[in-house]
C-alpha cells in the first residue's frame, strides 16, 4: 500500500508549524510512513529528474529525517550528490556505501550525540563531515535553535559541493 494511503486527504496536504504539537503530529507521520517508503517517493523523483534533465544533473539535498532520507538516496539510489543535515538516522545506516554525499550537523544537536558522528566518520573517514556551533534545524529560520551563521556557512559549502558535482 502506497504510504499516502495511510493519511486522509485534509492530513495528507498539511503543512506543519515548528510548534510542540505539529511537531508531534510531523514524527508519528514520518514514523507511520517509514524511510522505506519515503525513499520510494525519491527514487521516482530522481527518475523523473534523470529523465527531463540527464543523470549527471540530479542531487538530493535534505534536512532532519529529509537529511537520514539524503543519505539513503546517496547509499541505495546513487543521485550525482546528496547533502544531508542533521540526520539523525543516519548513523544506523552508517556501514551503507553512499555516492558523493556530504554531511552536516550542529555540534550542540541534542537530538543526536557526538558518537553517532563518530561513527559515520569511522565508516567514512574521508567523507565531508561538517559539525557547526548550532543545536538541531540551526538552518531552519523557523525555529528557536536557527544559527544564521551556521546556516550561511552551510549554504554556500552546499551550494559549491552540488556545483562540483552537477
Amino acid at each position: 500500500m502506497r504510504y499516502r494511503a495511510l493519511f486522509d486527504r485534509a492530513e495528507r496536504y498539511r503543512q506543519l508549524s515548528y510548534g510542540p504539537e505539529d511537531r508531534k503530529r510531523g514524527m508519528n507521520a514520518a514514523t507511520q510512513v517509514g524511510l522505506d517508503a519515503a525513499l520510494k517517493d525519491v527514487a521516482a523523483t530522481i527518475a523523473y529528474a534523470e529523465h527531463r534533465f540527464g543523470p549527471s544533473k540530479v542531487g538530493v539535498v535534505g534536512y532532519s529525517w529529509g537529511g537520514t532520507s539524503a543519505w539513503l538516496a546517496a547509499t541505495r539510489l546513487r543521485p550525482a550528490a546528496a547533502a544531508a543535515y542533521y540526520g539523525g538516522q543516519i548513523a544506523r545506516h552508517a556501514a551503507e556505501q553512499p555516492r558523493c554525499p556530504m554531511l552536516h550537523f550542529g555540534e550542540k544537536d541534542q537530538h543526536i550525540p557526538p558518537s553517532e558522528i563518530e561513527t559515520i566518520r569511522q565508516n567514512h573517514p574521508v567523507l565531508p563531515v561538517y559539525l557547526y556551533d548550532a543545536g538541531h534545524g540551526f538552518k531552519c529560520d523557523q525555529r528557536k535553535s536557527y544559527d544564521p551563521a551556521s546556516a550561511a556557512l552551510t549554504r554556500a559549502r552546499t551550494l559549491e559541493f552540488l556545483r562540483n558535482h552537477l
